[in-house]
């Protein structure tokens, strides 16, 4: 106790002395450099999470693909969160509007609060935008037919989505994997969701040699 005492009269001392001034900066609404858009692979949620998964999202007669995990705001190293906003609420409707790409009400309201927030955007027109941004992606046809388990390396599908939408490099986007299975595609896009480079978030991408990409539920 006395130690601590001492180094807190030490750091005010300094301060006063030498007009040092500890600074704390709280991320900003708005300041940012670019936008990921996350993509989940729903089968393999689906799949994990079994008899406690989500039955809208899981029900085998209407199967969900690739859906939207989020839409987060990117420094080019790190990422804002949580960010100070007047709005930390939704309105339960633009879950029901989203349910068509993010079946996921829980999520729905998470994603604003973690990344929405840090967009500077009312929450109507951060969903409307993450509804543009996963339009304007192209699906590879094999992920849009796939109902068998297959599997693939992470730079294949990477070319996959390059292929199919013009613009996409390959250091503009990183495949997600867990236990040697596709969990996730992340494709990075600038404010007016032009296709570019993340290198820090291409860094982060799955290293495995060869992934395991799970069906939707059968019937």
């Amino acid at each position: 106790m006395r130690l601590a005492k001492f180094l807190q009269h030490v750091a005010v001392a300094a301060i006063v002395a030498f007009g040092f001034s500890p600074t704390v900066q709280a991320d900003t609404p708005g300041d940012f450099d670019f936008y990921v858009l996350a993509m989940s692979w729903s089968p393999a949620y689906c799949r994990e999470a079994g008899p406690n998964a989500s039955p809208h999202q899981c029900d085998a007669r209407t199967p969900f693909r690739f859906i939207v995990h989020g839409l987060w705001p990117q420094y080019d190293r790190g990422y804002p969160e949580s960010c100070d906003t007047s709005q930390r609420r939704i309105d339960r409707q633009i879950a029901f509007d989203m349910d068509d790409i993010m079946p996921s009400h829980g999520l729905i309201f998470h994603q604003w609060r973690k990344h929405g927030t840090c967009s500077g955007l009312t929450p109507e027109d951060y969903f409307d935008l993450t509804r543009d941004a996963f339009e304007k992606v192209q699906i590879p046809k094999a992920f849009r037919t796939i109902n068998k388990r297959g599997q693939a390396a992470p730079s294949k599908i990477e070319a996959a989505f390059s292929s199919v939408n013009p613009g996409l490099s390959k250091d503009g986007i990183a495949v997600v994997c867990e236990r040697g299975e596709l969990q996730e595609v992340r494709i990075c896009m600038s404010k007016d969701l032009e296709f570019r480079s993340c290198p820090s978030v291409d860094r982060n991408g799955c290293r495995s040699g060869t992934l395991t990409v799970v069906p939707p539920l059968a019937r």
